[in-house]
């Protein structure tokens, strides 16, 4: 059987970094022991090196950019490309590692896929305001309209494409380590680490305190609850000044520990209205807790009604309302269901499986990708 080589090319690639990262790792894992296949992932580090099919590629690092790396020439990342000669690349960004992968493209006459993970035109808007917005949304309209398949982690985004003239928009969802984040991490002592009693109501965030985010939706939550629930904020950036119901741990925890807090708490709570995805609602419906999040994005998408509850965005009075019916109807039921439901949709064997049939039709009849599993 002839292999067939994958190169995923991407910046959003650091110690720190979220769901691009959780990604391409997940998926590096599988397709190394799928028969037929070769899985190599480029990117940016401090100096040329490889070690076991991770390529990294020189970039200056970003200052206070928590790890992460901005390539400023083209030239090395294609130079890569072009040693290894992929049948097939996959874009994971929207930056120059994307024109350095369409540049190997017109050399190697290879196919080239670009994902979709984050909404740029968004992001600059809530970063810069929309001055910029129609410039971006022009800029990514060209971009993606070059790549040969572009995939979308939720239809939200892939509709967004559609709507700037994107053509052959897929959406293939994201998955989530099953074995990782699992009800059996709970640890029965972190209420009273808290110092909160067991029978008051512990719900959970975790995410970068950014903007988009919208943090102070979840503290007016909070104000309302009471003191018969408690929040825990897990992340970076976090608010200092927080009600007496919240406790912060302010900064990034690598997944196992980040999996027992969430098997630990009863409901996740989440207010952010721009999500692409929301990899941290997958995680806690993994670890068997049901979820209270915006009816907004991409959550109405993946928070299914046996998962937990929707409420309006940017409403602290209905996320509250949404929080107490949630322990009307019983957590503990809600959080089974929603581990089902994890099991059954977003089981990472089950994402590759997607993208493999993704690169078998682009790659055509020239290659047969090898099947998965």
């Amino acid at each position: 059987m002839p292999i067939v080589h994958i190169a995923d090319i991407t910046m959003f690639y650091a110690p720190a970094s979220g769901g691009v990262r959780t990604y391409l790792d997940a998926k590096h894992r599988r397709l190394k022991v799928t028969p037929g296949v070769r899985h190599s992932l480029l990117i940016p580090g401090p100096a040329l090196n490889e070690d076991n099919g991770v390529y990294q590629v020189p970039a200056p690092a970003l200052p206070f950019g928590n790890g992460y790396r901005f390539p400023l020439r083209l030239a090395p990342w294609r130079n890569v490309l072009k040693d290894l000669q992929p049948d097939l690349i996959e874009v994971g960004d929207p930056y120059l590692t994307a024109w350095a992968a369409l540049d190997a493209r017109r050399q190697l006459d290879v196919p080239v896929i670009g994902f979709y993970h984050s909404d740029l035109p968004l992001l600059v808007s809530n970063r810069m305001g929309n001055w910029f917005t129609p410039n971006v949304e022009a800029y990514v309209s060209k971009l993606y309209g070059n790549f040969d398949r572009v995939l979308a982690p939720s239809q939200v985004m892939a509709d967004k494409l559609c709507g700037l003239g994107v053509g052959n928009v897929h959406v293939q969802r994201l998955g989530v380590d099953l074995a990782t984040f699992n009800p059996s991490r709970r640890d029965p002592g972190l209420k009273a680490n808290l110092g909160i009693g067991e029978d008051t109501r512990l719900l959970i965030f975790a995410g970068r305190g950014s903007k988009e985010k919208n943090l102070p939706v979840l503290l007016q939550c909070m104000k309302r609850l009471g003191p018969k629930y408690h929040l825990l904020l897990v992340g970076s950036h976090m608010p200092a000044n927080v009600p007496r119901n919240v406790s912060v741990y302010e900064q990034f925890r690598p997944a196992h520990e980040l999996a027992r807090l969430l098997a630990s708490a009863d409901a996740l709570l989440h207010a952010g209205d721009q999500e692409t995805f929301g990899l941290v609602i997958l995680e806690a419906m993994a670890s068997g807790i049901p979820v209270v999040a915006v009816n907004a994005g991409a959550f109405s998408e993946i928070v299914h009604p046996d998962c937990g509850l929707l409420c309006r965005p940017n409403d602290p009075m209905a996320m509250a309302d949404a929080v107490r019916e949630l322990f009307t109807q019983g957590p503990t039921d809600l959080g089974s269901r929603a581990r089902r439901h994890a099991e059954r949709h977003y089981a990472w064997d089950t994402v590759v499986t997607g993208l493999l049939e993704h690169y078998r039709a682009v790659l055509g009849t020239a290659h047969e990708v090898a099947r998965h599993g």
